[in-house]
């Protein structure tokens, strides 16, 4: 490591900068552009999220207060908020879109061999989105109700990691299921999700396509019982059978046979119904792997508490998607970090050191793990966790 780097430039050291250059030519985001790049607009949003800035002022008084460092940051101009602002709103976001493919496909790789908690080398997906709410008279463009607007951040999540694999925003009113429609399959692989995806026209893709889903059964579906399959009661699983769909609309969508295992869930009592079309895996593995699903509810909730996507700095569409994606980038950088490095620290204590030792002069190794030697206290039980 070269002497006297500083710690935020250490952390951005391993990108590419061909890789940045090919994403800002693709959309012309340099073109007619003097002063203040695309990839200085990249560093001042992440430095915002990596040090919890408020907003593009507070931004702008942190990094002017170091005027003598900011060089060394990786800045070649002056900062503003104002021109910030333009940025954000006039660049196209898809420049950070697809910078963060990059890094999700290098992340991707470095996590394939982490463990899921049970014996499965096939990739496992969970499917789900979240909701941000928004201010109506400040974002009209995303009109949710009555009384708001909002927008779902709609995340296919690779449970070994977990890392995002697909990340696709949308107005608060599109439905979950329309995901699906865009969803590229990856034969063999699994993906778990709830039943608001439940559309049995959409399903019929992952057999055509040779991959499998698991999710749970809506009330009010009829199916014709083919086959019963024996159980270990013991494990938990009270029925496991081979259906078809008695209804002819949806067995005109889906004419394949399905699979229907009941469980019950030690922790509450509750006997949950789940659907998939694997005809292989012990039925106790089946709901194991809707089990995982939490993993993505995790993820949003980690986000929510660590990144900067529930205020955004700026009012446009165009702003708040380059906002959420370059969130995302130094999400997927600070887990590539953690397994670069060989750190057993959580994603939230690698945040926290680094937030306030932005502009220290010090090895990025020596100094996480030299925190990392001195966090021997508890951990808080309602702390959320990625990677324990």
């Amino acid at each position: 490591m070269p002497a006297g780097k500083l710690v935020f430039a250490q952390v951005f050291e391993s990108i590419h900068p061909e890789q940045f250059r090919r994403c800002v030519h693709r959309y012309g985001g340099n073109y007619k552009t003097s002063t203040f790049s695309c990839w200085e607009q990249f560093l001042a949003m992440a430095f915002a999220q990596l040090t919890f800035r408020d907003s593009l002022a507070d931004l702008e008084v942190c990094l002017r207060s170091r005027p003598d460092q900011l060089y060394h940051l990786g800045f070649r101009s002056t900062i503003a908020h104002s021109t910030l602002a333009d940025a954000n709103c006039n660049r196209d976001w898809r420049i950070y879109s697809d910078f963060a493919q990059g890094l999700i496909t290098r992340a991707r790789r470095l996590y394939a061999d982490e463990p899921l908690g049970m014996e499965l080398k096939d990739t496992v997906y969970a499917l789900d989105s979240t909701t941000i709410d928004l201010c109506l008279s400040l974002f009209p463009w995303a009109h949710f109700r009555s009384t708001k607007s909002a927008v779902k951040l709609h995340t296919l999540l690779d449970l070994r990691g977990p890392i995002p694999s697909v990340i696709a925003i949308s107005d608060g009113k599109q439905a979950d299921v329309r995901a699906l429609d865009d969803l590229v399959l990856e034969p063999g692989a699994f993906y778990v999700f709830d039943r608001g995806y439940v559309d049995f026209r959409r399903l019929y893709r992952f057999v055509r396509w040779g991959a499998f889903f698991v999710t749970r059964t809506k009330t009010g579906i009829l199916f014709n019982r083919l086959e019963s399959r024996p159980v270990n009661r013991s494990t938990g699983v009270r029925s496991d059978h081979v259906v078809g769909l008695r209804n002819p609309d949806s067995a005109k969508h889906y004419p394949e046979r399905l699979r229907r295992v009941a469980f019950r869930n030690p922790e509450d009592g509750r006997v949950l119904v789940f659907l998939t079309n694997n005809f292989e895996l012990a039925p106790e593995a089946i709901a194991h792997l809707y089990k995982l699903r939490w993993r993505v509810e995790l993820f949003f909730k980690w986000i929510k508490q660590n990144l900067r996507i529930k205020h955004f700095f700026g009012t446009s569409s165009n702003a708040v998607k380059t906002q959420v994606w370059i969130s995302i980038c130094v999400y997927v950088l600070i887990a590539i970090l953690r397994k670069q490095l060989g750190l057993t620290m959580t994603l939230s204590q690698i945040l926290q050191v680094l937030s306030i030792h932005p502009f220290e002069q010090v090895s990025l190794v020596e100094l996480l793990t030299e925190h990392a030697s001195q966090d021997n206290g508890p951990i808080t039980p309602n702390q959320l966790m990625l990677w324990q």
